[in-house]
């Protein structure tokens, strides 16, 4: 209804004008009143946009109205310019002069209105809604004593130029109070003063809010923020052209205003505020630095070379002149307020530079992570960035820059071919606001620090290798000093004793000696078996004597029970296997092939040997037909040690059910040689175990 009206204005008002002599208008400095509805329509129609997505927004019906009040103002002022054209002036002009100059006062009301409800269509809470409420009605003051004082004192108080004559000849005076012209005089004073406070309030309120709000809100905000520089930019510059294109200016001001409030509430992530209002600012003041060196140029010339140049050569030096330095102010401008607007994302070797320097200054890779995170939302002026990392134990550690929205967007991380992690953005305009600029830029930042990242991952992977090694080591040490001095050392000490109370004997009895020395035999015999069992444990002498397939198949044969059948198999050339292989491939198998006798009762086990092509990789699988592996099943001990003894290698072991039935379990060995390096285990390797 309230888009009709103007709608409808519009037209009436431009009809009318039509019929108005310029030189008419020109006495009664009136501008063409269809220019203003023109304005109101573009108010309604934002309105209803933003009351079509939200039927009860306060803001979406205040600018419907003002639309319609501003149209029909507009039709007011075509019908004062046109009805005094005749004398006496046509039925509705006292009317229609009452609607323009006083009622149209109160359309200063929208600003404060518009500032204070953007964008949720709420007034702030607390005592700033006080403070709101107090600056409404200073801004009311002004048009409410336009309304009811005398146009004589209302015209004197404003200090504009007297009626003009068609105007003075209405009845205007019926309908003001008739209270002394002092009084009025004082009201309006105070009125006028309090027009600029009355903006205090709600442009404090947008500060606060635009400092509190983040993601969509605060990309809201960006939008009133936009039309603030517009509206100025477009105002200064229709005061530089001649006074009839002051209603033109408002026109569009207002328009520009409209459109940029609706989708600030509608549609926020239309385009990308921050490009949009980065360039508003650099041409606004590329256009504002263009106009003051032309007038510098055009002065300096005139100053120095006097009548020696007309007004032609003078022109010509300032376009040379403008032209010369423009380029060079625009490209700085542009790169200064785009660092500002939108971030650091137009210069990319600032921007790489600056994450290789940081990354260089941190060791830790968790801070590697946040220095990315942050390095990004500063190039991208994003308000959230959290980057996922897959650490190489499958953990996956997650460091977050600002506060996370509901709904965001990951982009994946890759490293030679692997994805390793995810970088997440906020879902809304996350990709609508990056070109392809910015993607190749975020791909470039997004690779050198998962380099780092992994590359500080890995060494502190094998600092912890190193220190478990080392540890192994001295635990095994402790072990075997254990075992000699608890265990060979009395021993040897008890034979020695024997051997001497043997040799005291046989000066007495032979055969007293010789039971002595027996039974010292004896223990010897027990203490070589001791010596081997330790031997053993270092590394079992079979794979010495009969080779790795040979001791498997010896202790395979030892541990095998009724019912059973185990079958070692070899693939590849197994010759020249390290000793460290070789002993992880025999505990390995000897523990798998314990497990299915223990718990799969199966009736055969199969134990493969198998060399890749390239000699890089020893894999070790035990597959049995047993009863196979619960999905509940816990890791116990054993398979636990044969993750530790592959894990000790740089490799891998997975136990997973087998086809059709039983266990499968598949250990990869990394063989390493003269110019190979271990491969280590990927996360996907690692399966459930019992």
């Amino acid at each position: 209804m309230l888009l009709a009206i103007a709608v409808t204005a519009t037209p009436v008002a431009a009809l009318i004008d039509l019929r108005v002599p310029q030189a008419h208008r020109a006495v009664l400095e009136l501008q063409p009143g269809g220019v203003d509805s023109i304005a109101g329509v573009a108010l309604a129609a934002a309105g209803m946009v933003v009351l079509r997505r939200y039927p009860r927004h306060t803001l979406g019906r205040l600018m419907s109205a003002f639309g319609a009040w501003w149209a029909l103002d507009g039709v007011a002022s075509s019908w004062l310019a046109y009805a005094t054209t005749h004398h006496p002036a046509l039925p509705g002009a006292s009317a229609a002069f009452v609607v323009y100059q006083r009622l149209g006062a109160g359309l200063v009301l929208l600003l404060p209105l518009v500032l204070l409800l953007f964008p949720d269509g709420k007034l702030p809470s607390g005592w700033w809604r006080g403070a709101s409420l107090l600056s409404l009605g200073l801004t009311s003051l002004l048009p409410l004593a336009l309304l009811a004082a005398p146009s004589a004192i209302a015209q004197a108080t404003s200090e504009s130029s007297p009626l003009p004559a068609p105007l003075r000849e209405l009845n205007l005076e019926a309908l003001y109070l008739p209270l002394p012209d002092a009084v009025w005089t004082g009201v309006l004073l105070v009125a006028q003063l309090g027009l600029p406070l009355s903006l205090i309030a709600p442009f404090v309120v947008v500060v606060r809010r635009y400092r509190t709000l983040t993601g969509a809100g605060r990309a809201r905000m960006r939008w009133l923020l936009w039309a603030a520089v517009v509206d100025l930019l477009v105002m200064l510059t229709f005061r530089l052209l001649p006074n009839w294109f002051g209603a033109a200016g408002l026109t569009v001001a207002v328009l520009l205003t409209a459109g940029s409030v609706a989708i600030g509430i509608v549609r926020p992530d239309l385009v990308d505020v921050d490009r949009l209002l980065g360039g508003t600012l650099v041409y606004g003041l590329l256009l504002a630095l263009t106009f003051v060196l032309d007038l510098l140029v055009l002065g300096g010339a005139g100053r120095l070379l006097g009548p020696r140049l007309n007004e032609g050569e003078r022109l010509v030096i300032a376009v040379f002149a403008v032209a010369i330095l423009y380029a060079q102010l625009r490209h700085r401008l542009w790169r200064l307020v785009r660092r500002w607007i939108i971030g650091d994302r137009d210069d990319p070797y600032h921007v790489m530079s600056g994450l290789a320097e940081r990354l260089e200054r941190t060791d830790d890779s968790e801070a590697q992570l946040v220095t990315l995170a942050r390095t990004v939302a500063q190039a991208f002026r994003t308000p959230y960035v959290g980057v996922e990392i897959t650490q190489v134990s499958g953990e996956v550690l997650l460091v977050e820059d600002g506060e996370r929205p509901a709904e965001t967007q990951a982009l994946p991380i890759t490293y030679r071919g692997e994805r390793i992690g995810r970088l997440l953005l906020p879902r809304r305009a996350a990709r609508r606001r990056l070109t392809a600029g910015d993607e190749r830029l975020l791909a470039d930042l997004i690779r050198q620090a998962a380099a780092a990242a992994r590359a500080v991952r890995l060494a502190e992977e094998l600092q912890r290798s190193r220190e478990g090694i080392v540890s192994a080591v001295e635990d095994e040490r402790r072990r075997l000093r254990r075992e000699l001095h608890d265990g060979l050392g009395p021993a040897l000490a008890a034979v020695a004793s024997r051997i001497d109370t043997a040799r005291i004997t046989a000066r007495r009895s032979d055969e007293d000696a010789d039971r002595i020395l027996g039974t010292a035999r004896q223990e010897l015999t027990g203490m070589l078996a001791e010596v081997r069992r330790l031997v053993h444990g270092l590394r079992p002498p079979a794979l010495d004597d009969v080779g790795l397939v040979g001791a498997i198949r010896q202790q395979a044969e030892r541990l095998r029970a009724p019912g059973l059948t185990v079958r070692v198999e070899e693939r590849g050339d197994l010759t020249g296997l390290p000793a460290a292989v070789e002993v992880a491939a025999y505990r390995i198998a000897s523990e798998a092939i314990t497990n299915v006798v223990r718990h799969a009762k199966a009736g055969e086990c199969v134990v493969s040997l198998i060399r890749d092509v390239d000699g890089g990789h020893l894999d070790v699988v035990v597959v049995d037909d047993g009863v196979g592996l619960a999905p509940e099943t816990v890791a116990g001990v054993g398979l636990v040690s044969l993750r530790e003894r592959a894990a000790e290698l740089g490799g891998s072991c997975t136990v997973t059910a087998a086809e059709p039935a039983g266990t499968r379990v598949r250990a990869r060995l990394p063989v390493t040689s003269p110019g190979r390096t271990p491969v280590l285990a990927t996360a996907g390797e690692v399966a459930d175990d019992r």
